[in-house]
């Protein structure tokens, strides 16, 4: 099958490819690892995630995108290349026509950056969307129709907030708050509580096993055993965290997530307020799987939170529905090359 589309929810922590009428073929880490002598790509995604802190001074494993926008821009393009290679089986006849998904709050210059690399890496033609928009299209929103809808993205590197009404975004706001934020937050707790040094690996799994964005009633109460290193001593050492001390460790972040949500309502002209107060949010995103964020932006707002389904994958999937609707969608499609 000769692939001439491809769209590609470039994130910070995941990269997520969509080809049309095949769905999501490829959900891997945003990670490349790269050998220090000679700067040659050693491995991308999985595999260069599972060397993250395990590598010895000749090579580097490192993620290119920081706060969803690209940090290192070569590395960006060996791994969208990587991305690209790896949708069409390696074999191109034809160069793709590519869409990339990128934060609604991206400057032109970032923007730019995303296009040419992407032109770079193999694209015939690139385009752009904002990520809102996209999430919006993946949840199965009616971007399109004269009514106001709240969409919440929250993600690896940033979170995204917009109202969206005829197919463009009414107010919004992009943070630099997501999913590696509140893994050093919980890294950073563990440190200052109990002195041990954990990975973000770590971090990362305990967030996901036992973390929740307010605190549990007693019945409902979680525990799990942690490997670090102890600050004291040096050595390795196990000790045991409770579901408080995640969601403790949680709350400054998530307060800056109810305040963006906050803001985009206080933009919202009231025509809209109405029907976002009617309809609900909605989010997505990998991070806002966290247990009880949708209670506590409800509780936080007044505003009803639903979760969408498959919320990690609707960038990825709104991205595809635009690419392969480009006439349907162009008000949504930022810049193409």
């Amino acid at each position: 099958m000769i692939i001439k589309k491809i769209a590609i929810d470039l994130g910070t922590t995941y990269t997520l490819v969509h080809v049309p009428k095949r769905g999501i073929i490829i959900n891997e880490p945003s990670v490349v690892a790269i050998s220090a002598i000679d700067k040659r790509v050693l491995a991308v995604g999985e595999e260069a995630r599972d060397m993250i802190g395990r590598t010895p001074d000749s090579i580097i494993a490192r993620r290119p995108l920081k706060d969803g926008v690209i940090a290192d821009y070569k590395t960006t393009e060996a791994m969208l290349k990587y991305f690209i290679n790896k949708a069409t089986g390696g074999v191109r006849l034809f160069r793709p026509e590519v869409m990339i998904a990128v934060p609604a709050g991206i400057t032109s210059t970032e923007r730019r950056a995303v296009i040419d690399a992407t032109v770079n890496a193999g694209a015939k033609a690139a385009h752009i969307i904002k990520q809102p928009i996209a999430a919006a299209i993946g949840a199965d929103i009616p971007i399109g129709s004269a009514s106001g809808h709240l969409i919440v993205e929250i993600g690896g590197g940033t979170s995204e907030i917009a109202v969206i009404s005829l197919g463009g975004i009414v107010a919004n706001t992009s943070v630099r708050i997501g999913g590696t934020r509140l893994d050093l937050a919980i890294q950073e707790f563990i440190k200052k509580k109990y002195n041990l040094a954990i990975g973000e690996r770590t971090a990362e799994e305990i967030k996901i096993k036992i973390g929740s964005a307010m605190f549990l009633p007693k019945d409902e109460k979680m525990e799990s055993e942690i490997k670090g290193r102890d600050m004291i001593t040096g050595l390795p050492k196990t000790i045991m965290v409770t579901s408080d001390d995640i969601t403790e460790a949680l709350q400054n972040d998530l307060q800056g997530i109810i305040n963006a949500v906050k803001s985009v309502l206080y933009l919202t002209p009231p025509e809209l307020s109405a029907d976002v107060m009617d309809k609900g949010m909605v989010l997505s995103g990998g991070t806002s799987l966290l247990r009880n964020i949708d209670k506590l932006l409800a509780q936080a707002t007044g505003v009803a939170a639903m979760l969408a389904d498959d919320p990690l994958l609707c960038v990825a999937r709104g991205t595809g529905v635009a690419l392969d609707n480009l006439e349907a969608y162009k008000v949504s499609v930022l810049s193409a090359k």
